[in-house]
C-alpha cells in the first residue's frame, strides 16, 4: 500500500469515528474492550473487568507477587523478540500485586521478577540496553512526585547482579523518564529542577518558578558530567500548551515542557521530546542550539493534519527519515484517542507525512505515559502508559497481540526484546503433600531463560538423594509429583539438551 492511500485511509477513519460519535474512553486505568468482529471497528465496546484476583502466587516464591498479564491474541505475533520488558505498579490506587521489573513470555508467564517495595524505590522505563559490549538489564528507580521523579538509573548484568548505579551531578535528581546508555557507555539522563524565571508572557508573575529541562550526558564509571543543556537557555515559557493553573510558585513550580525521552541522532545531536509543548527538539550536543523545532508553537516543519501529536512521550529515530513516537493526544484530549504513530520526514523541504499509525481497537486514550517500538518488520509494539495495556501490531496496523494487567496496574513503558538470563541464585524449591501419595515439588528460578525440564530428587537424608521424577518447565512454577516421602527433597534444573544448569539447597519436608 501506498504512504498516500494509507494516510488518507487513516484520516478518513479517524475522521468518521469522531463525526460518528462513537464513544471514546476519556479516563485512565482500566478501560474493557470486545474485539470487533470482521472489519466492524464499531464493534468495540467497553467490558468490566475479567479478572477480580490478578497477583500471581507461588508456593517456591511466597515473597514474589507479580501482578498477571492476561493475553488476547488477535492475530499471529512475530515468534522473536520472545519477551516483554514492563515495570507494573498501580495508577492512582492500591494494588495487591508488588510494583517491579518484570520479565514476561508471550503467554503472559514471568520469568523474572524483582519486588521493589516502598515509595522511594518505584522502577520505571525497564528495558534492555548493552554496556561494556553486553547485553545489560536497566531501569530507573526513586520516589515518584507529581508526573516527575528524583531517583538514579540501575543497570544489572544477565545474572541478576546489580553493577552499576548512575546519578546526575550538580545537585540535579534523575527523572523517571529516561535512563538511555550511548554507544560510549556514557548515560543520558534529565531533571525537572526548579529554577525562578519571568512567567508574565502566560500571565503569571515576574518572579515565578517553574520546572526546567536539564539534560545530562554522565560517564557510567566514573560520574562525571560530559554534558548539560538547560531548556530555559533555549525554549521559552510561551511555547507551552500547558496551564499555568494554581502552579508557578515556589512549592509548586510550572512544569512548562515536560521532557520525557532523549534520542542520539548519530551525528553529534539529541532529539527531545517535550510533552507540555507538543514538539521535538534537535539539539546540538557541541553547541547546545536548537537546530530545529517539529511541531508546537514554533515548528520549523509544516505538518500534515493527521501527523499533528499532542502531549506525546517516547520519540525515536529510525533510519534517515523516519520517526516513531507515542500520540498521547490527551489530558486534556486533542484528537478521538491516543496512537502509536510513525511519521515521515522530508528535511529538505521542511515536511512531515504520516507513514503509519496504531490504533487499540478500544480506542484507548492515555492520559499520561505510553511507549512505541518500531519493529524492524514495520509492526510496532504499543504501550498503552496509564491503560494497562500493551498491544503488537503488524506492518497493517492490525492486531496481532494484546494484553492487559489488572486494574489499577499499568506500565510506563513496554519493550519486546531478546534476553538470556543466567541467574547467579539458586532454584528455589517447596514440598506439599497430595491426594494420590507422595509430594508435591514446587520448583522456580528467577530470571533463567534456559530451563526446559525439572528433574526431583528425594532421599531420606540430605546426602542420600535419588531421582524421583522429571517433568517438563510449566511456567515460572512448576509442579512435579514425587513418589516419595523424601523427607528431603530437592531440584535440578534441565535444559533442552537434558544438561544440567543449577541445582537447589535440598529441603526438608
Amino acid at each position: 500500500m501506498a504512504d498516500g492511500d494509507l494516510t488518507r485511509r487513516r484520516f478518513l477513519r479517524r475522521t468518521a469515528l469522531v463525526g460518528a460519535g462513537i464513544a471514546v474512553p476519556l479516563t485512565s486505568g482500566y478501560v474493557g474492550y470486545r474485539l470487533p468482529r470482521g472489519d466492524d471497528a464499531s464493534a468495540a465496546e467497553p467490558q468490566p473487568p475479567a479478572q477480580p484476583d490478578g497477583v500471581h502466587h507461588f508456593r517456591s516464591r511466597p515473597d514474589l507477587r507479580p501482578p498477571k498479564l492476561t493475553i488476547t491474541e488477535a492475530g499471529t505475533p512475530p515468534a522473536e523478540p520472545e519477551y516483554l520488558f514492563l515495570s507494573p505498579k498501580a495508577y492512582q490506587a492500591s494494588s495487591p500485586s508488588q510494583p517491579g521489573c518484570a520479565v514476561i513470555d508471550r503467554r503472559g508467564r514471568p520469568i523474572w521478577f524483582l519486588p521493589r517495595e516502598g515509595p522511594d524505590l518505584v522502577p520505571m522505563d525497564f528495558t534492555v540496553q548493552t554496556y561494556r559490549g553486553e547485553p545489560v538489564l536497566t531501569w530507573w528507580q526513586g520516589k515518584v512526585l507529581s508526573g516527575y521523579g528524583h531517583g538514579a538509573g540501575i543497570v544489572y548484568d544477565r545474572s541478576y547482579q546489580q553493577i552499576a548505579e548512575v546519578r546526575m551531578g550538580g545537585g540535579k535528581q534523575a527523572d523517571l523518564h529516561e535512563f538511555l546508555i550511548t554507544e560510549d557507555d556514557t548515560a543520558l539522563l534529565m531533571a525537572y529542577h526548579p529554577v525562578r524565571t519571568d512567567l508574565t508572557s502566560i500571565g503569571g508573575a515576574a518572579d515565578g518558578w517553574v520546572h526546567a529541562g536539564i539534560v545530562q550526558e554522565v560517564d557510567i564509571a566514573s560520574g562525571d558530567v560530559l554534558f548539560e543543556w538547560n531548556s530555559l537557555d533555549h525554549i521559552a515559557v510561551d511555547e507551552t500548551y500547558q496551564d499555568l493553573g494554581d502552579s508557578g510558585t515556589e512549592e509548586k513550580p510550572f512544569d512548562y515542557i515536560h521532557l520525557n525521552s532523549i534520542e542520539p541522532t548519530g551525528d553529534g545531536g539529541l532529539v527531545l521530546s517535550a510533552r507540555n509543548t507538543w514538539a521535538l527538539y534537535r539539539i546540538s550536543r557541541s553547541t547546545g542550539e536548537v537546530d530545529w523545532r517539529m511541531h508546537g508553537r514554533k515548528s520549523d516543519f509544516e505538518l500534515e493534519d493527521l501527523a499533528r501529536f499532542s502531549w506525546q512521550h517516547d520519540a525515536r529515530l529510525h533510519s534517515n527519515d523516519r520517526l516513531a513516537l507515542f500520540d498521547n493526544s490527551s489530558s486534556p484530549p486533542q484528537g478521538p484517542h491516543s496512537r502509536g504513530l510513525v511519521l515521515r520526514v522530508d528535511y529538505e523541504r521542511r515536511t512531515v507525512a504520516v507513514e503509519n499509525e496504531f490504533v487499540h481497537p478500544a480506542r484507548l486514550r492515555a492520559d499520561n505515559q505510553g511507549s512505541m517500538q518500531l519493529r524492524e518488520d514495520g509492526g510496532a509494539l504499543v504501550g498503552w502508559g496509564s491503560q494497562p495495556y500493551t498491544s503488537e501490531f503488524d506492518s497493517d496496523a492490525e492486531l496481532v497481540f494484546d494484553s492487559r494487567f489488572p486494574e489499577p496496574d499499568q506500565s510506563y513503558r513496554a519493550r519486546t526484546l531478546d534476553w538470556v538470563g543466567t541467574p547467579a541464585e539458586k532454584p528455589a524449591i517447596a514440598v506439599g503433600s497430595n491426594t494420590a501419595g507422595g509430594r508435591t515439588v514446587y520448583v522456580s528460578w528467577n530470571g533463567s531463560t534456559e530451563v526446559a525440564q525439572w528433574r526431583v530428587l528425594a532421599g531420606e537424608s540430605r546426602s542420600s538423594l535419588e531421582t524421583v521424577a522429571t517433568a517438563p518447565r510449566s511456567g515460572f512454577e512448576t509442579a512435579v509429583v514425587a513418589g516419595s516421602e523424601g523427607p528431603y527433597f530437592a531440584a535440578i534444573a534441565l535444559d533442552e539438551q537434558g544438561e544440567e544448569l543449577a541445582q537447589s539447597d535440598p529441603v526438608r519436608e
